[in-house]
């Protein structure tokens, strides 16, 4: 019996691809399309500052904004944000900024905030966030140029310029948090309402 219950598949809001792999892997049957909006000017004209409220509502937006598109269909928004302190952090445009991020970060302490949204025709059904914390070694700009050589293009696709899911775990010391949240996505939180709301078997 498959674990998707719907007629129609869930539509994931994200061309991320780990978020993609993550509902593959657990039995889910998705389809991809992406969420084409203005994250930065959606934050500023909602006023959002805190970096955990900001990740919420730039779920929500992209939900919404495939579920216009596709009506009848349960949409899937993500987003996460990290944060050290009161400063913010996007993706790295290239390899420099990948390299200042990596040692503003280091020998700290941050925190991945990552949220999820679930709407159906513009009515949001589930939302939630949650946090990670996650402290970087002490290591050397030696070190960090050879992990930028190592990592090459993929550390100018997440936040933070790192991947834990890859060799970016040769980078901390300490990890606090579900494994599922630090990679984007807190899954657990997610697949529990849909068992309750019967989207999927269980």
């Amino acid at each position: 019996m498959p674990l998707w219950l719907e007629r129609q598949s869930l539509v994931l809001a994200s061309k991320s691809e780990i978020r993609g792999k993550i509902l593959a892997a657990a039995g889910l049957r998705f389809e991809i399309w992406p969420a084409d909006i203005d994250e930065r000017g959606i934050e500023a004209r909602a006023g959002v500052s805190d970096a955990a409220a900001a990740a919420r509502l730039l779920a929500r937006a992209k939900a919404e904004a495939v579920s216009a598109a596709r009506p009848g269909q349960l949409v899937l928004g993500a987003d996460q944000t990290l944060a050290r302190g009161t400063a913010r952090f996007s993706k790295p445009a290239d390899r420099d900024q990948a390299g200042e991020q990596l040692r503003a970060l280091r020998g700290r302490t941050h925190e991945l905030h990552s949220a999820v949204a679930l709407v159906r025709d513009g009515a949001v059904l589930f939302g939630c966030v949650d946090t990670a914390r996650l402290t970087m070694r002490d290591v050397s700009d030696r070190f960090l140029d050879d992990y930028l050589d190592m990592a090459g293009d993929a550390a100018q696709h997440s936040v933070g310029a790192y991947q834990l899911e890859g060799i970016g775990i040769h980078l901390f010391e300490k990890v606090e948090g579900d494994y599922f949240t630090i990679l984007g996505l807190p899954l657990m939180p997610l697949l529990k309402f849909m068992r309750d709301k019967q989207f999927v078997d269980g």
